[in-house]
Formats: C-alpha cells, sequence, structure tokens
C-alpha cells in the first residue's frame, strides 16, 4: 500500500468507505435496499493491534464489532463474519514472515477463537479465510496482491508465469521465490482453517456453520 509504485497516482487505503465511523448509517442503507445478511471481515489488528493474544486486546474493537452484530441483528440482517481477508498484521509479518512461516497458525488460531468467543453467540455463519489461492498467488506469485512478493518487474503480472518453478526463469524475483512461497503459504493456510474448524467445532459450535 505504501510501497512506491504499486498503485496509479500513489493513493492508499488507510481510509476508504469509513465503516467504522459510519457504520449506523451502513447498516441503515443495508435495511433500505432490504438485504437480510451482511458479509463483513473483522480486522485482526482491530482486536489484535499486536497481532497475538499475548501482545494485548483491544477492547475498543471488540466493542465495535459488538455494536454492529447488535445492530444488524436488531434491524433482521443476519451477520456472515469473514475471519481472515488479507490482512496479516504488520507486526507478524516482520517477525516472522506471517503466512510464510508455520507459527502463523497458532497466531490465526488464537485469533479466530477470539472472535468464536466475543460473537459467536450472535454470528451463526463463519468464513475463515477469503478466497485463500487467490492470496496464495496473487501475493506471492504475481506480486499485485500484499504483501507484494513476485518477479522484479514493475509491470503487474496476471497470471503465474509458466517457468515459476525453474531455476534459469528469464526475469528473476527480487522479492521472494514465487516457485516456492505460493505453496508454502497455501499449506499454511490450509492448516490454519482445518485448526480453527476443530476449534470451533469442539468448543463452540452448536447449530452455527462454517465456510472458507
Amino acid at each position: 500500500m505504501r510501497t512506491p509504485g504499486k498503485i496509479e497516482g500513489g493513493a492508499n487505503g488507510c481510509v476508504a468507505i469509513d465503516q467504522y465511523n459510519l457504520w449506523k448509517e451502513d447498516v441503515a442503507l443495508l435495511k433500505k435496499v432490504g438485504l437480510d445478511s451482511y458479509r463483513f471481515s473483522i480486522a485482526w489488528t482491530r482486536v489484535l493491534p499486536g497481532g497475538k493474544l499475548s501482545a494485548g486486546i483491544n477492547k475498543e474493537g471488540i466493542k465495535y464489532y459488538n455494536d454492529l452484530i447488535d445492530l444488524l441483528l436488531a434491524e433482521g440482517i443476519e451477520p456472515c463474519v469473514t475471519i481472515f481477508h488479507w490482512d496479516v498484521p504488520q507486526y507478524l509479518e516482520e517477525e516472522y514472515g506471517g503466512f510464510l512461516s508455520p507459527q502463523i497458525v497458532k497466531d490465526y488460531c488464537e485469533f479466530a477463537e477470539l472472535c468464536f468467543w466475543e460473537f459467536g453467540d450472535r454470528v451463526k455463519y463463519w468464513i475463515t479465510l477469503n478466497e485463500p489461492s487467490s492470496f496464495a498467488i496473487q501475493g506471492y506469485a504475481t506480486g499485485t496482491f500484499a504483501p507484494g512478493h513476485g518477479p522484479a518487474s514493475a509491470e503487474p503480472v496476471n497470471a503465474i508465469p509458466p517457468h515459476r518453478c525453474k531455476l534459469e526463469a528469464p526475469t528473476p524475483c527480487s522479492n521472494g521465490n514465487p516457485g516456492t512461497e505460493p505453496y508454502i503459504v497455501a499449506h499454511h493456510l490450509i492448516l490454519s482453517h482445518a485448526k480453527a474448524v476443530d476449534i470451533y467445532r469442539k468448543r463452540y459450535q452448536v447449530t452455527f456453520v462454517i465456510y472458507y
């Protein structure tokens, strides 16, 4: 987001739709157009600023999501919650490389269980990971999504190049290895999903539903 040349015009996503401040107005709009369900994600660092449970919980972040969920239900709108939508905490990215490390499985599952604990009494539908293949490929092979690992060329790449697994690739990778990293990340995503589902089923599930 803040890497020069990555986004045309130098824009960033620091302030986008600003639902954090406009959530009441947004729910009113959902109600106005007649929607009966709403999918949104829990921002990892909004509830765990340090990325880990041991680093502390942001009670204001928890309150924000509680208020949002309560208002949705009061208006007859079913909350559908995505736990991870590609927002790896920067602390974890810098400490051990995010989803390149098996350590992410433990930290992700602590985050997921916090969500189940805080919101599971009202949320019936959970999505563990948003489009995991897109995150693995476009974040670690093409470089078009964060963390931007991919070919050295500044030109955007829309698909994995056919030479991705060859050491003699004509376009070397200056940031990561597109021949191995997407598979490593995908492996850790699968493990994270599996463990989170296991935690949910054993400790929290009553009649709720979980997807990926």
